[in-house]
């Protein structure tokens, strides 16, 4: 156990001039995607090439002015596309920053959690198990510490590392594990210096597949490309036969090609979950996989473990037993009894000196409030070993020296059945010790054995049980439950999750504060218990359980597999070493961000900044709310599209003016990019969406049903703006005609847009519901399409003349008839489709 207070390490002023002089401590990164990045790779999407091709024919035609309107009209495509993205890339470099690896060095004599691309050369830095070595360093101090260094060796078994020893035993490699033991090091090089920077920049470059919404989401675009190519392709040819007109048949073609580009598609995808993962910080939940969004709607299981996520993690020494007596601590004087003395003393001892575990602090807190003054607190002895906890031993181990010279002591503590092994008790005292650390538990305690023992000075054993113990007694350790709990897990029974307690406490214990937290009662599933069946067994127990007491890590990972066997979707907690494997195969792992391991957060999808289980109900209901926003906004999309292209196509075929042109594709794609991701993004949960069941895992974002009801949407506004069209070429000039079909398209588009904000509601109370981003795009909408028609050369442009007041009520009064629609329409979809999936 490392000794920490006669190190002082540098000071602030120091490491700044360190940090200042060799820069920080991280790999080079691969090339960040800046505004110039973001602006080549719009310059290479298809609607981009087209808007210019549309602008450099006009030049050549000698429109000067169509031109030029175009021109300024890629500037404006290539500014709001730079927003959006650089929003998105401002969001990931907040969730990079976040994620970033902590490292606790010693500065000033003081211990500072510092963000570790700030380590620099001569730092001291703390470790633990669990931990990542953040820098290459030389151990100092330590205490029983072992590395896992297979990243650059390949190697998986352990390396012991010990200060003073053997040449090069004392080297610690950035990026190595800490499996077990603690110390103190030294960095002695950083970034590109360290080992693992000179290995290469493989370990920095990584792939990454698509995700399943990504992969649904291309081959949607991909049909839509490819219908609007060929449609535009037949349309050039049939108009340019029919009426001789090859420059405006191509136009026209331009302009219905631009009108069937699913350019909104990766648009949604880059924005969606960019800002869906930072609005989730603002949670307390970290993602560090945005595929994880999409996942965390369908989850159907959630596995949680006890301690800090249902509890509140501060523990208080609550009561104490030794054989025949027991001591209830809220009525007990201070000091303690004599007869309890040695039991406190003992598990202090079995305690880390400077703890940073709630048991041990609790533990200190006891021996402070109630030994002061007597022989059992021991300052000046010595720490010399210790046995850490392992999966077969649930005790902890610690040997010390005591000031006078002679035999040493040995305290542990851990699990009554761990120490009554220890105690080699026979079958009559085991049986009253665990009866006692039963009734102790069935009051919601967390209960521990005290053992010690003595031995020799001249060495000690690699096993602690081969020590000579003796049983002192128990501990009842009180950790309530969090307030907030019952609501939560009533809201995750609501929402069709079903949640389960999975945790290595004793069986009483979580039997106990499952009742409490409101979690379906049954008979706890032990881990002796998940050993001595197999998985077909292992399922169906879990089908009939809540709670899973004095469960490993290595059963934690069976306990998962066994629910995706069952075809369920599995969220599951943890914060150790060794509950990696588990996190890593739930469909969401979800670490502990303040008292997890650096291991655990890496293996994680998600992160609880505040190792809250609430935190995890509002991860999953920001899942289901970014899942269906983005519903909301493909179906919009599609709904969008069907009426703009059908009035770059009918009436061209119906020979009739053409009422689009490249540059009005462009003013539209002007109010729909904003609208598919900023208004949609920013739409407020559906009322009833913790209500409903989990998404099926394989169900498709935007399957049949989403494109019929985007299509239907869309037919219905295609007909009423056609229908206007029509009657305005019959009675109005051609100019005039065109300005009014186009004034009613854009109102059609507002109707769309306040027609998808919900999917159950009615369009009258969603707009009640407040979302100022969807005002904010139909006020400039409004004010943009008034400049179009209003202002004498943009109106030019345009090919528009300016409407009268009543012209342009009827075309307001085509996006309110269209919405009028739309809001019957709705509900008759929506029953259809139930229908359907019930049959």
């Amino acid at each position: 156990m490392a000794d920490t207070g006669t190190l002082s390490g540098l000071t602030d002023d120091e490491a700044r001039r360190i940090l200042a002089a060799e820069g920080g401590n991280s790999l080079p990164e691969s090339e960040k995607r800046t505004w110039r990045h973001i602006l080549a790779d719009a310059a290479r999407e298809p609607m981009f090439l087209l808007i210019v091709g549309a602008a450099l024919l006009y030049l050549i035609l000698g429109d000067f002015s169509e031109g030029l309107f175009l021109s300024l009209m890629v500037v404006a495509t290539l500014g709001l596309t730079l927003y959006q993205e650089g929003k998105s890339e401002r969001a990931l470099d907040a969730l990079r920053d976040l994620s970033s690896p902590r490292a606790l060095v010693i500065r000033g004599g003081r211990h500072v959690d510092i963000d570790s691309r700030e380590l620099v050369r001569g730092d001291l830095v703390v470790l633990t198990e669990g931990d990542r070595v953040p820098a290459d360093a030389i151990l100092i101090q330590g205490n029983g510490l072992q590395a896992d260094e297979s990243l650059l060796t390949g190697e998986s078994v352990a390396v012991r590392k010990a200060p003073d020893a053997l040449p090069g035993s004392a080297r610690l490699f950035s990026g190595t594990l800490v499996v077990q033991g603690h110390g103190i090091a030294r960095v002695d090089a950083t970034g590109a210096n360290s080992e693992i920077g000179r290995i290469g920049a493989s370990l920095r470059d990584v792939v990454r597949e698509r995700s399943p919404l990504a992969l649904e989401t291309a081959k949607l675009a991909t049909l839509f490309a490819i219908l609007g190519t060929t449609m535009s392709v037949l349309l050039f040819a049939v108009y340019g036969i029919t009426h001789g007109d090859w420059l405006l048949a191509l136009l026209t073609g331009i302009a219905l090609a631009m009108s069937m580009l699913p350019v909104e598609f990766p648009v949604v995808l880059t924005v969606f979950p960019a800002l869906g993962a930072w609005r989730l910080t603002r949670q307390h939940v970290l993602t560090r996989r945005l595929p994880a969004i999409e996942t965390l709607g369908t989850i159907s299981v959630l596995c949680v473990d006890k301690t800090g996520t249902l509890t509140e993690n501060q523990m208080t020494v609550a009561a104490l037993y030794i054989p025949q007596q027991h001591l209830a601590l809220e009525s007990a004087p201070a000091p303690l009894p004599a007869e309890f003395r040695r039991l406190a003393e003992f598990a202090i001892l079995a305690s880390a000196v400077r703890p940073s575990d709630p048991m041990e602090l609790a533990f200190h807190r006891l021996g402070h409030g109630a030994l002061p003054g007597t022989p059992h607190l021991h300052p000046e002895w010595q720490p010399v070993r210790e046995y850490g906890i392992t999966p077969e031993r649930r005790a902890m181990t610690h040997v010390w020296q005591p000031a006078e010279a002679g035999a040493v002591i040995a305290a542990a503590k851990g699990a009554p059945e761990t120490i009554a092994t220890f105690c080699r008790l026979d079958a009559s005292a085991r049986s009253t010790l665990l009866a006692a650390a039963d009734a102790m538990a069935h009051d919601g305690l967390r209960v521990l054995a005290v053992a010690s023992a003595q031995t020799g000075s001249d060495g000690w054993p690699d096993d602690p049980q081969e020590f000579e113990w003796d049983l002192i007694g128990l501990a009842g350790l009180a950790d309530p439950l969090r307030a907030d709990i019952p609501a939560a897990v009533s809201e995750c029974r609501a929402a069709g999750i079903r949640v389960m307690m999975v945790t290595g406490d004793y069986p009483g214990t979580a039997r106990c504060i499952a009742r409490q937290a409101g979690l379906i009662d049954g008979e706890p599933l032990t881990g002796d218990q998940v050993d001595a069946i197999d998985n077909a067994e292992l399922l169906r127990r879990l089908g009939s359980t809540s709670v899973c007491a004095r469960i490993s890590p290595a059963q934690k990972l069976r306990i998962v597999q066994a629910l995706k066997e069952g075809g369920a979707v599995v969220a599951m907690t943890g914060d150790g070493v060794n509950d990696a494997p588990a996190l890593k195969a739930a469909h969401v792992g979800i670490a502990m961000g303040k008292r997890g391991t650096d291991v655990a957060r890496e293996a994680a999808d998600i992160v609880l900044l505040d190792d809250r289980f609430t935190s995890i109900v509002h991860a999953i209901a920001a899942g289901r709310r970014i899942y269906g926003n983005l519903r909301k906004s493909m179906t919009y999309i599609v709904s969008m599209h069907v009426p703009i292209a059908g009035m770059a196509l009918l009436p061209v075929l119906a020979g009739w003016p053409p009422l689009l042109y490249p540059m009005h594709i462009v003013f539209l794609e002007l109010i729909i990019d904003p609208a598919c991701s900023l208004v949609f993004e920013n739409e407020a949960a559906e009322p009833d969406m913790m209500r409903r069941p989990p998404r099926a895992p394989g169900a498709h974002l935007f399957g049949k049903r989403g494109i019929a009801v985007g299509m239907a949407q869309g037919a219905v506004a295609l007909m009423l703006v056609l229908g206007c069209y029509a009657w305005s070429l019959a009675n109005l000039p051609e100019a005039q005609a065109r300005a009014l079909g186009f004034a009613s398209l854009v109102m059609a588009n507002l109707a769309l847009i306040f027609s998808n904000r919900s999917a159950s509601q009615g369009i009258l109370k969603s707009l009640r519901t407040p979302n100022h981003v969807a005002w904010l795009i139909a006020g400039a909408a409004l004010a943009l399409l008034s400049l179009a028609l209003y202002l004498p050369w943009l109106a030019a442009i345009f090919r528009f003349q300016a409407l009268t007041l009543l012209q342009f009520g009827a075309a307001v009064g085509v996006g309110i008839v269209s919405m009028m629609t739309l809001a019957l329409l709705k509900p008759v979809l929506r029953h259809g489709f139930q229908n359907k999936r019930a049959a």
